[in-house]
C-alpha cells in the first residue's frame, strides 16, 4: 500500500499541475494523500515533515531567488538585455540567426538574468529577426531553449542559477565544481543544439518554408495568463506577472553599461568562489547562534549571493537615473521571487514527505543498487524526480534531500569526488525536467506564440538530448580520468 500511495501522491501533483492548479496546495494534498496510503499519521506529516523542511529550503535559498529575480528585473527595466541581445543579433546578423539568439540568451542567463525575463524581452527580437531571416518561427523556441536553459543553466562552471547552488551546501562545493567537465559538457549541448536547429533551418529553406504568421499577439501581455502563471512558478525563479509591473527607462544605455553588470556577477563569483571566501576565517560559523556548519558548506550560496548583489549594485549606479519609478521597480523585482520560492519550497516538503515513508525504504535501495556507481544512480534519481514534477530545481532537490548522505557515503568509500557528483546532479536535473508539462516549456511556447505540436520535437532534441549526451560524456570521463 505504500508504494500504490507514493504512485498515487505522485500522480495526483502531476495530472492537476499540468492543468494549472497552484502547487502551494498540491504538493500537501498530494504528500497527505501519500502518506494516507501508508497510514502515517496526516497532521503530523504535514506540520512535522513537510512543513519544517519546506521551511528549511526557503530559509537557505530565499537570497538567491530574491536578488536573481530583482537583478533580472534591472537588467530588463534598463534596457540592458535588449542592448546586448541587439547588437549581438546584429553582428551575426541574419545568416547566422539563430547562433545569435542562442549567443544572446546564453550571454545574459549566464550572467545572472533570470529566465523568464530572458524569454519576454529575447523572443520579440528573435521574432524580428527569424522573419527576417525567412527561418520558421517554430525553432524559435528551441533556438531561444538551447542558449537559456542547457548549458547556461546546469554545465558551465560558475553560473548563479539555482539549480547550480541547490548541490553546493549537500557536498560543500562551489558554482564552478568539477569546470572542466562542465565546459566539456557545455560544449558538447552547445554543439549539439547548433548542429540539429542548423538541420532544421537547411531542410526548411530545401522544402521553401519561410517563418510563417505574424505574431498573435505581444509577449508582455501573456505574462498576465493566470493559468500560465501557476505553471511558470515551479519552473524558475521569476514570477511572470511582474514582467508587466515597472516602467521601463526612456533612454536604453551603452552596450558597455548594459554589460558591466553581467561581467560583474561573472566575475564577482568567480573571485569570491576561488579566491575570497576560501580564505576568510570562519571558525565562528561553528557557534550554535550560527547554525553549527562549516564555511565549505555555506561558501558556495554566498558568493553567489554577493556577486548578484554586486551586479544589482552596479546596474543601480550606472542606470538609476534613467528608471523613471525606481521603487516600482525594485518592488516588482523582489515581488517576483516570493511565489516561486515558496512553490519550489513546496515541492521540496512534498519529497521530504515521500522520503518519511516507509515503503521509500525500497525506493532509496532500487536506486542505489542501479549500478555504475553513486554517479550513475544519483543521475537515474534526478532524472525520475525532476520529470515527474516538471521542476529542474524541485527534483533535485528532492533527490538530494531524500539520498544525499547516502550518496555521500557511497562515493567516499568507492573513491569518488563530490565535486564530480555536484556536477552529475546539476545537469541531470536539466534534461528530463523538460518534458510537455514543464512550467518553462509551456511559457516559452505561449510566448513564442507556437504550440507544442509544431516546436516541441526540437526543443526536445535540443534541450534533453543535448543534456543526456553531455550528462553520459562526463560520467564516462569522470569515471576513468577523475574529477577536473
Amino acid at each position: 500500500m505504500g508504494l500504490l500511495g507514493i504512485a498515487a501522491g505522485l500522480a495526483l501533483l502531476i495530472a492537476l499541475a499540468y492543468r494549472g492548479w497552484s502547487i502551494l496546495l498540491l504538493a500537501p494534498l498530494a504528500a497527505l494523500l501519500a502518506a494516507a496510503f501508508s497510514r502515517e499519521p496526516l497532521l503530523a506529516s504535514w506540520t512535522q515533515v513537510f512543513m519544517p523542511n519546506a521551511a528549511g529550503f526557503f530559509a537557505q535559498y530565499f537570497p538567491l531567488f530574491l536578488l536573481g529575480a530583482l537583478f533580472g528585473k534591472l537588467m530588463e527595466e534598463t534596457g540592458s538585455i535588449r542592448v546586448i541581445s541587439r547588437v549581438l543579433m546584429d553582428r551575426l546578423g541574419e545568416r547566422r540567426a539563430i547562433a545569435a539568439v542562442v549567443l544572446a540568451g546564453a550571454l545574459v542567463t549566464y550572467g545572472g538574468v533570470s529566465l523568464f525575463v530572458a524569454f519576454f524581452v529575447i523572443a520579440p527580437m528573435a521574432m524580428d529577426l527569424f522573419r527576417r531571416a525567412g527561418i520558421p518561427r517554430r525553432l524559435m523556441a528551441a533556438t531561444i531553449v538551447l542558449g537559456t536553459s542547457t548549458f547556461t543553466m546546469s554545465a558551465m562552471p560558475g553560473t548563479p542559477s539555482i539549480q547550480n547552488a541547490i548541490p553546493m551546501p549537500v557536498f560543500g562545493t562551489t558554482p564552478f565544481a568539477a569546470p572542466g567537465l562542465g565546459l566539456i559538457a557545455s560544449a558538447i549541448m552547445a554543439a549539439f543544439g547548433l548542429w540539429w536547429l542548423g538541420r532544421m533551418e537547411r531542410a526548411a529553406r530545401a522544402r521553401g518554408e519561410g517563418f510563417g504568421e505574424d505574431d498573435p499577439q505581444p509577449a508582455r501581455d501573456i505574462a498576465d495568463d493566470p493559468n500560465l502563471r501557476e505553471h511558470a512558478n515551479v519552473a524558475r525563479e521569476f514570477d511572470p506577472a511582474e514582467i508587466r509591473r515597472g516602467k521601463p527607462a526612456d533612454v536604453e544605455p551603452s552596450f558597455l553599461a548594459a554589460a558591466a553588470p553581467l561581467a560583474i556577477v561573472i566575475a564577482g563569483n568567480m573571485l569570491l568562489s576561488l579566491l575570497v571566501i576560501p580564505s576568510m576565517n570562519a571558525d565562528f560559523l561553528a557557534e550554535p547562534r550560527w547554525g553549527e556548519t562549516t564555511l565549505s558548506a555555506v561558501a558556495g550560496v554566498w558568493a553567489v549571493v554577493a556577486a548578484l548583489a554586486a551586479g544589482i549594485l552596479t546596474a543601480l549606479g550606472l542606470d538609476v537615473r534613467r528608471l523613471p519609478k525606481l521603487r516600482d521597480t525594485i518592488d516588482a523585482g523582489v515581488n517576483a521571487s516570493v511565489l516561486p520560492a515558496i512553490s519550489v519550497s513546496s515541492l521540496v516538503g512534498f519529497g521530504a514527505v515521500m522520503a518519511a515513508l516507509p515503503a521509500f525504504g525500497l525506493v532509496r535501495e532500487w536506486v542505489l543498487d542501479i549500478g555504475g556507481g553513486p554517479a550513475v544512480a544519483l543521475a537515474v534519481a534526478t532524472n525520475i524526480l525532476s520529470a515527474l514534477t516538471g521542476s529542474a530545481s524541485g527534483g533535485l532537490t528532492i533527490a538530494l534531500e531524500a539520498l544525499g548522505p547516502t550518496f555521500i557515503d557511497r562515493a567516499n568509500a568507492a573513491g569518488v569526488e563530490l565535486a564530480l557528483l555536484h556536477r552529475v546532479a546539476v545537469i541531470s536535473s536539466g534534461t528530463l525536467d523538460t518534458l510537455p508539462h514543464n512550467g518553462a516549456v509551456i511559457t516559452l511556447l505561449a510566448v513564442c506564440g507556437t504550440g507544442h505540436r509544431e516546436s516541441y520535437r526540437d526543443i526536445a532534441i535540443v534541450s534533453i538530448g543535448g543534456a543526456i549526451l553531455a550528462l553520459v560524456a562526463i560520467l564516462l570521463i569522470g569515471s576513468t580520468l577523475g574529477t577536473f
